[in-house]
């Protein structure tokens, strides 16, 4: 192992604890091994490996991971689009291929097939003339268990067999591919794009609730963020087949540990859904104030009209069967970021809009809470950090990788709650983009970049739980119409939450204290604790259980003030 600073911190394990993880790897002639050596700079092939047989090869990648066997078996394939960029590809879910196979479009059947099959699906454009050797027989079903998508045995497994070669469904570009394929530049890219969500919109009014040393909170929860990100990337290296937040929650606590925390990533991701049609109704609203729709005696205003139209526009999205499309355009959300940070500092600064005259407050007890929970959701993308730190062609960069990533992201945020509070005061809005003036150029670049952004990220947000929700389906009843059915019922119902708590601020409030302090402060402590409880130090102990109790009580006061506040909005 390479010695270095970060490996004698004690954030990350000692060297004798690295040596011994991979002595014992090795000994099982495991996956675990190759990282190591991955780590190293090597290739991660040995020649007195027994991997060097294409048979020993094969039967070790037929044997599923037991963490992988249980639902949900499609997060993985899932937030991969988060994490990974592809070309687009714009197919729909009632395919002839997709109709035959009764399936989602993750195509399930690909699970617990051996490399041989799965590699015979993937051709070549050209046919080729020469049989392969027996060494690149060799390298083609080591890149296959290299393969990042290959799924366990599921109850369609043998479907695949029954389908024509010309009807089997089309491999999508995060289907199957190189395990690691990211540098560093792209890991970082697509780390910013996780945290840099709607979340920046509220900081300016976070800084209101809070007063100014509130942005302490801001910094404090950054840098827990970044150890609780290393503690899972601790999680996945502990045991060979964990590749998931899921998968660390069953290897921590079984099968109740896995159904929890996915259930918890789930509902963030729902209402994230939620905060993307608020904050497409205000920012519409604003533009077009006078926008009506009369039905009748039925008056919708322009707020609950473009929240419907909203998921009118959005609804078919959910229905693409490869969203590689829309995960090649969301992926300009860094660029929508710093676009929407630069035209708050345009306005202020060139168009020299906003006097503010008190210089704010200090310390304002009363709004910590509120401040903490809005905070706090800038910072869940925990449910993506494993599949990121999956991805990296060099795994040891992961920590410096996540570093750079909340660096930028928090620099981002802090700017744009210092300017935005400065600007407006105590005048500021739940998203600072409605207080920005409508006649200027830079205000209408920032509201409509606002306001584009979301529709791409809606269906990506919602994949994940429609497809564990299909996976819940009997084989008979996964069929084109009720998948339809069933994503287009997840949109509709995100429309009446929408509707009904109408509340920006304060529903970003609610979810950052309850479920992103849960995601990302509380569960990778418990989690660490209970999967390395015989390798942790004693300091080790002593953070992770400061940080739960601190999770505790951030989640607790905040929750309990986020609803308080909500209830008042409806006397």
């Amino acid at each position: 192992m390479k010695n270095s600073v970060s490996d004698r911190s004690f954030l990350i394990e000692s060297d004798e604890e690295d040596e011994a993880t991979a002595v014992e790897d090795g000994k099982r002639g495991g996956h675990g091994g190759e990282e190591w050596g991955d780590e190293d700079g090597g290739s991660g092939s040995d020649s007195s490996s027994p991997c060097d047989s294409p048979r020993v090869v094969a039967a070790r990648c037929s044997q599923p991971s037991s963490y992988t066997q249980q639902w949900p078996q499609s997060y993985r394939q899932s937030i991969d689009m988060y994490s990974s960029v592809h070309s687009p590809n714009l197919s729909f879910l009632g395919t002839p291929s997709l109709s035959r196979l009764s399936n989602s479009f993750l195509t399930n059947s690909f699970r617990g097939k051996p490399p041989e099959i799965i590699s015979s699906l993937i051709k070549p454009l050209l046919p080729t003339s020469t049989a392969p050797t027996r060494d690149e027989q060799q390298q083609q079903q080591e890149d296959v268990r290299k393969s990042s998508h290959y799924l366990p045995p599921s109850r369609k497994a043998s479907s695949l067999q029954r389908i024509p070669e010309d009807h089997r469904p089309i491999v999508g570009g995060h289907e199957v591919g190189p395990y690691r394929q990211c540098s560093y530049f792209q890991g970082v890219m697509n780390g910013v794009n996780v945290l840099c969500g709607v979340g920046i919109l509220s900081t300016p009014y976070a800084v209101k609730q809070g007063g100014w040393l509130g942005l302490v909170i801001l910094a404090v929860l950054g840098a827990l963020a970044w150890y609780t990100g290393i503690l899972l990337r601790r999680c996945l290296d502990s045991k060979e087949g964990l590749e998931t937040y899921p998968d660390i929650g069953h290897a921590a606590f079984g099968t109740a540990g896995r159904i929890i925390i996915s259930i918890i990533l789930y509902m963030e991701l729902y209402a994230c859904c939620i905060e993307y049609l608020i904050l497409e109704s205000d920012n519409l609203s604003k533009l077009f104030p006078n926008a009506h729709l009369t039905i009748g005696s039925l008056t919708l205003d322009s707020h609950v009209l473009f929240a419907i139209l909203t998921a009118l526009v959005v609804m078919p999205t959910t229905w693409l069967r490869d969203l590689s499309c829309l995960s090649f355009v969301s992926a300009g959300g860094v660029i929508a970021s710093i676009v929407i940070v630069s035209c708050l500092f345009w306005v202020g600064l060139v168009d020299h809009v906003g006097t503010v005259k008190s210089e704010g407050t200090a310390l304002n007890l009363p709004g910590i809470p509120i401040a903490i929970g809005l905070y706090g959701y800038c910072y869940s993308g925990h449910g993506v950090f494993p599949n990121i730190y999956s991805s990296l062609k060099k795994r040891n960069q992961f920590p410096a990788v996540l570093f750079t990533c909340i660096v930028l992201s928090t620099v981002l945020f802090a700017g744009a709650a210092i300017m935005g509070y400065i600007m407006f005061g105590e005048s500021t809005e739940s998203q600072f983009t409605l207080n920005l003036p409508p006649n200027l150029v830079a205000s209408k670049i920032a509201v409509w970049t606002t306001v584009t952004n979301p529709i791409t990220k809606y269906a990506l947000t919602m994949t994940p739980l429609a497809l564990s929700l299909e996976e819940l389906l009997p084989p008979n009843q996964q069929t084109y119409p009720n998948i339809v059915m069933l994503r287009s019922a997840l949109v509709v119902s995100s429309l009446i939450v929408a509707l009904s708590v109408p509340f920006f601020g304060l529903v970003m409030s609610l979810v950052g204290s309850f479920l992103t302090m849960f995601v990302a402060y509380i569960l990778p402590c418990a989690c660490f604790l209970a999967i390395l409880r015989s390798k942790v130090t004693w300091y080790q102990v002593v953070l992770c259980v400061f940080i739960i109790a601190v999770g505790l009580c951030c989640a607790g006061v905040g929750t309990y003030s986020s609803l308080s506040k909500i209830i008042q909005q409806y006397q």
